[in-house]
């Protein structure tokens, strides 16, 4: 059955007939992203099918955000949201199914009816906080909470589309220089600090929706999303409207501070103990609606349907007299008008989703004002504000006290922030606008460099970064890949084949080009995803588009000369230094192993089970391992050989779809375990004891998307797309980390390193999961691109120094003991 009737980009594209099994029976919404259609499973559930548009199924980067939507909707699944029922992010048409949830949205129903009386608020707020504590425990901030994405259902409010969101904090948005959101239901730090954006966000959102159903307007409202931008950073939330027992709660929540806001959990806490007895909590299901409410506009899991009415406490047939219908709000209190009112020939709807651009700011004597391109004649800069004196946000963080109304009250007076750059917007295709950006700091500045002596025993270490090439582009085709020893880092990067670093100061002692790679299309070749190695007193590198194998001088004075060249092309299953050997795998099965200091064959044969077998070693490589699918796809052939001589150790057909993820202190085997039934994540890790021929299959606490695995000791942890950080074995513990995408972890003295994409290095407690550190952010500003690899990070031992590089084409180093002063 095909799942797309077009996959072109035409408009016979916008209406498939299916997604994967599911027909499309209706079209609910549309939006920005996609199509939201109604669809039905083989045993009847009605579901929401959401279609992402044909132009943007094109786009690799869009691929990588719809991906990290639907992971961070099946980890939210639950109870105030709706459940992530199938997906496929990889189909020509990118799409995901949710359960259908019938009800309209919070904006719908208050454009339609009204604001909703006190208690109603009070009860949205309640189901609302609850819902934000299950998303935020596990680990994911939606960021982009606003009334449109608040469905009433008969059971409560739903929170749907994750389009946007991330876990904690993700390099997904800030790696292409854009923010993502809706500006009055953005918090502060989303237009200040957007990397440093935690689950504090949300509450602030949420204490805006709030305000939004009590009055049918936000706390911070303009036609200028100038001004929206402004207000919500500087000014005091306009309140007016807003019943006063609910005043308080909300305020809390409008902190300007994130670390002044109360959790979900404290919120809760608060409309327990300040509700009144005959009021329920914890939903809208008793009551709240009028007949008549319908699903309008991208409401993911939303529509209309019989269940779309919620039933009163006092009305005939569940459905809620006019008479309960709020009176009218209070007339708005306006501001007073701006010294410098902004012009914006063209503003979206307030509601829709905002894609925000940085432009480069325009200094002025009295502030900082709009750029350059936002409209010369009459357009003057918005007054600045005073400098900050406020203490650095820390993601996630958000206090516990259930007295925050009142101490926020005095917070919310006017603030200190630090001098932001103001808005440029863009109107694109999709409806949405471009444009905002704040500037914490100017151009070239790089926190990592700091000026005392590193901790690590090396008095005269300081931490340093080095450009390989010139003039970087910032996309994953440059990233540099490192590696460490013979008393040097040695990185291959685009446009030459390695170089040697002196690891002290990150001085370039010497850099050797590929002759190969000459003209303009030498640099859109990609290097071979695999760090240059040394092996037989020789460093082996790739050409660039990894056809040949090199090994090259990697002497202080050989200035990285090539000493041997191989044509690899041959070999289907490429290349692999293993220890002192080359393994050399062929598309009939033959491996064939050189000597990588002579070049010599020193031994040729086939392994039974396997049709190509791919060899990896780790640690001291006096062991290589392969595993390779069955025929009939229900388990995994498992070799173990001796590189040397090619002998077999064992051989081994485990159960289930296995990949080789490395070798315990003991002499075990770890495997990860993909299931094809959940789109290929990772539910397990099978450790297997050759001695005994012991199999133990230990179980994730949740599936994992993509993820990465390294073993040190009887631990493997796992770092899975979507920030998921898990280690299971002789370590248990399960955390979330502030990236989308990481590379693959590396462990030393106790602690498991690891990149994102937009350049942070990470640390981690190996024994507990905590955050121990992280770098800032590495970025230039013309990096656009969807980084698909992330080299790993390497280190020289434990205590000492890691290495690691950056979309910016740079590779830095930092102290392996410090990573709280990074």
């Amino acid at each position: 059955m095909p799942s797309l009737r077009d996959s072109g980009i035409g408009p016979e594209a916008e209406h498939p007939e299916y997604a994967g099994q599911y027909r499309l029976e209706a079209r609910l919404g549309s939006g920005g992203m996609g199509v939201v259609h109604l669809a039905r499973s083989s045993s009847g559930l009605l579901l929401a099918v959401k279609v992402i548009h044909a132009e943007f199924a094109q786009d690799p980067e869009f691929r990588g955000r719809f991906r990290q939507e639907v992971a961070a909707a099946r980890r939210v699944s639950g109870a105030f949201t709706a459940p992530v029922v199938d997906a496929d992010p990889d189909a020509e048409r990118p799409w995901m199914a949710t359960l259908h949830i019938p009800g309209p949205t919070l904006s719908d129903h208050v454009k339609r009816n009204g604001p909703l009386a006190v208690d109603e608020v009070r009860r949205l707020a309640s189901g609302l906080a609850e819902a934000l504590r299950d998303i935020h425990r596990a680990g994911v901030v939606h960021r982009d909470l606003k009334p449109g994405n608040v469905l009433l259902a008969t059971d409560g409010p739903k929170v749907i589309d994750f389009g946007i969101s991330r876990p904690s904090d993700s390099e997904m948005r800030t790696e292409t220089g854009k923010l993502i959101g809706t500006p009055p239901f953005m918090a502060p730090e989303q237009f200040q600090r957007p990397r440093e954006v935690g689950p504090a966000a949300d509450v602030f959102a949420l204490g805006s929706v709030l305000v939004h159903a009590a009055t049918g307007r936000g706390p911070f409202d303009s036609e200028s999303p100038y001004l929206v931008a402004y207000q919500v950073v500087h000014d005091e939330a306009d309140l007016a409207g807003v019943p006063p027992e609910l005043v308080p709660l909300v305020e809390s929540c409008l902190a300007k501070d994130p670390a002044d806001r109360p959790t979900p959990d404290a919120l809760m806490e608060l409309l327990r103990t300040e509700a009144p007895a005959d009021v329920p909590i914890g939903g809208l299901a008793a009551g709240g609606l009028v007949a008549g409410d319908t699903v309008a506009g991208e409401a993911l899991a939303g529509g209309a349907g019989p269940g779309g009415v919620l039933p009163g406490p006092s009305a005939p047939h569940g459905v809620v007299p006019a008479a309960r219908i709020p009176e009218q709000r209070q007339p708005v209190q306006h501001r007073p008008e701006q010294p410098h009112p902004v012009r914006a020939e063209a503003t979206p709807s307030r509601a829709e989703t905002t894609h925000v651009r940085a432009p480069a700011p325009v200094e002025h004597p009295d502030g900082p004002g709009l750029p350059d391109d936002c409209g010369r004649a009459g357009t003057p800069e918005l007054p600045a504000a005073p400098a900050d004196s406020t203490r650095p946000h820390r993601p996630g963080r958000s206090r516990t006290d259930t007295d925050t109304g009142s101490r926020s009250r005095s917070r919310l007076r006017a603030r200190r922030w630090p001098l932001w750059a103001a808005v440029a917007l863009v109107v694109t295709g999709a409806g949405t606008y471009a444009g905002v950006q704040a500037l914490s700091g100017g151009p070239g500045r790089d926190p990592a460099l700091q000026t005392h002596p590193s901790r690590d025993g090396h008095a005269d270490f300081r931490p340093w970064h080095t450009t390989l090439v010139e003039h970087p582009k910032g996309h994953d085709a440059e990233l540099p890949h490192c590696t460490t020893g013979s008393g040097a880092v040695f990185c291959g990067q685009p446009g030459m084949l390695a170089a040697r670093l002196d690891p002290d100061s990150g001085r370039v002692a010497w850099r050797s080009k590929d002759p190969s790679a000459t003209g303009k299309q030498a640099a859109k070749k990609a290097i071979s995803r695999t760090a240059p190695v040394l092996s037989g007193g020789l460093l082996y590198v790739f050409s660039n588009d990894g056809s040949r194998l090199l090994a090259l001088d990697p002497s202080p004075g050989g200035k990285g000369a090539t000493r041997w060249t191989k044509d690899v092309s041959g070999y289907e299953g490429g290349a692999k230094v293993v220890g002192d050997r080359i393994l050399l795998a062929a598309s009939d099965g033959t491996v064939t192993a050189l000597d990588s200091r002579t070049h010599q064959q020193r031994w040729q044969k086939r392994f039974p089970g396997h049709q190509l077998p791919l060899f990896t070693s780790y640690g001291d490589a006096h062991t290589a391992y392969a595993a390779e699918p069955t025929p009939d796809g229900n388990g995994t052939q498992v070799t173990a050989i001796d590189p040397a001589n090619g002998k077999v150790r064992w051989a081994r057909r485990l159960p289930g779809l296995l990949t080789v993820a490395g070798s315990g202190a003991s002499g075990t085997l770890f495997l990860t375990v993909t299931d094809p039934t959940l789109s290929y994540r990772t539910t397990a890790v099978v450790r297997y004891d050759p001695a005994t021929g012991h199999s133990r299959r230990l179980k994730l606490t949740a599936p994992l998307d993509g993820a990465s695995a390294v073993v040190h000791g009887e631990s493997v942890y796992l770092l899975a797309e979507g920030g998921a950080l898990q280690a299971v074995g002789q370590r248990k513990w399960d955390t979330e980390t502030s990236v989308s995408r990481g590379s693959a972890p590396v462990v030393s003295g106790g602690r498991l390193f690891f990149t994102a994409a937009d350049g942070r290095l990470l640390a981690v407690d190996a024994r507990s999961g905590e955050l121990l550190g992280q770098t800032p952010p590495r970025m230039n500003g013309r990096h656009n691109g969807f980084v698909e690899t992330l080299p790993a990070p390497r280190t020289d031992g434990p205590g000492g120094r890691i290495y690691a590089a950056a979309p910016d084409g740079t590779v830095f180093a930092a102290a392996t003991k410090d990573p709280a002063g990074w």
